[in-house]
């Protein structure tokens, strides 16, 4: 969330900024500066009547031991007249910040500076590309074909058992799943993350502070009984064990990771593109998050990426990694790597892993802050990224692994999965 310290002090720089985003932000923004300077003015003059107010009633006490009754009882009618001022004031004071409060998280992040301005994807700048060239059969598979061929993965029996978008991993599949877990946990571990195993359902309080609520809320699912969320992804529950938390300088930067299984409606998905693993209600992830001191955030940034690089390399799929346009950009983002791996047999690009850094924006929500040399109480800034989404990974390496003999499984998961071949 932005500050008000920041609309007030730079509010041209963020409506400058939220252009990028493709936002006419200058009509929210003037509705906020002014909502906030009235609720300063109500302040002001609740102050002033309030001090006048403790005049009056200290001269009552003084009147009354002079005998002074009837100019007491005046003094106290002018009080009570005082008191129902301030009531009145403290009232538009509440609705004024309530409007202030409103609108403020409506404003998504500012866009980091290297950030573009585009519609969407289309848009995005690439910035590298790597991994091997692939050669496939002329008869290769999509990975729904072959994993109903290899009995790997029973879609139908996810939509009796659930619906659409909850599939069923069996045998092979579902080791394939586990070795791929535990192989991004161990890489990540030894990178020097922390593992983390969060619950699976969060408070409202934490989807606010992460900024799922109010932005995602429609993508979410909601537990309505107990007035809870199953999390969109392991960030939300691992960002906010730092909400309302101080840290102390020599605890920068926090390193945590985390596997989770991740849920979310998809809402308005449909078409080619969500066939088989492409697009899932219900998929595994493994998440790392960082929480750093703002001068090392960017620095942090690009280690996150090298490092979920290593991982794509490590697993030999075909990768290209690109920065977000300011269209494509995620509400709480300032800046965003995209992960895509070739999936040889659909010929397209699958969206494996997001990094990005959140600068202040969710620490605003939080409350997440560190106390710096000075002994001053500062936002951290926090930073998170899948390393890696299991769903495309799969699609990509059934695909791109495939022989008239099977499906090759990369060297590095053999240890997980105890055979070599599908």
């Amino acid at each position: 969330m932005l500050t008000l310290k920041t609309l007030r002090e730079n509010s041209d720089f963020v409506i400058e900024r939220l252009s990028i985003r493709n936002m006419d932000a200058a009509p929210m923004v003037r509705q906020i500066l002014e909502a906030d300077a009235s609720r300063r003015a109500a302040q002001t003059q609740a102050d002033a009547l309030t001090a006048e107010q403790k005049k009056a009633a200290a001269q009552v006490g003084i009147l009354l031991k002079k005998g002074k009754t009837e100019e007491a009882e005046q003094v106290k009618i002018t009080t009570t007249e005082l008191k129902e001022k301030i009531r009145a004031l403290t009232a538009d004071q509440e609705l004024y910040e309530k409007e202030v409060n409103d609108l403020l998280v409506l404003l998504p992040n500012l866009p980091h500076q290297l950030v573009v301005k585009g519609d969407g994807a289309d848009d995005n700048v690439q910035v590298k590309e790597g991994g091997p060239s692939l050669q496939l059969p002329k008869d290769a598979l999509p990975h729904w074909e072959l994993a109903k061929k290899y009995d790997l993965i029973d879609f139908e029996l996810g939509v009796k058992l659930t619906g659409a978008g909850f599939p069923v991993y069996m045998g092979k599949g579902a080791r394939l799943q586990m070795a791929l877990i535990q192989f991004f946990l161990d890489s990540n571990v030894k990178a020097g993350y922390k593992e983390i195993m969060p619950p699976l359902m969060v408070n409202e309080d934490s989807g606010f502070g992460t900024g799922q609520l109010p932005d995602k809320g429609q993508q979410m699912y909601h537990v309505g009984l107990d007035n809870f969320y199953l999390i969109p992804t392991a960030e939300v529950p691992l960002t906010n064990i730092y909400r309302d938390t101080i840290l102390n300088l020599e605890d920068l930067p926090v390193r945590i990771t985390a596997y989770t299984p991740c849920f979310r409606r998809e809402a308005g998905s449909y078409g080619k593109d969500v066939r088989g693993l492409n697009r899932l209600h219900q998929f595994d992830k493994v998440e790392i998050v960082q929480v750093t001191h703002p001068d090392n955030s960017y620095a942090t940034l690009e280690e996150m990426v090298a490092h979920v690089e290593s991982l794509v390399n490590q697993l030999g799929l075909p990768y290209r990694i690109v920065r977000l346009c300011g269209g494509d950009l995620g509400f709480t983002s300032a800046m965003t790597y995209d992960f895509e791996v070739y999936s040889a047999a659909q010929k397209r690009w699958l969206e494996v892993s997001s990094v990005s850094n959140f600068e202040t924006f969710q620490s605003n929500r939080l409350k997440a802050r560190y106390r710096d040399k000075e002994g001053k109480l500062q936002l951290v800034h926090t930073l998170n990224g899948s390393a890696l989404a299991l769903p495309r990974i799969v699609a990509a390496l059934l695909e791109n692994n495939q022989d008239a003999d099977g499906i090759a499984i990369p060297e590095v998961l053999h240890k997980y999965m105890h055979f070599t071949r599908i």
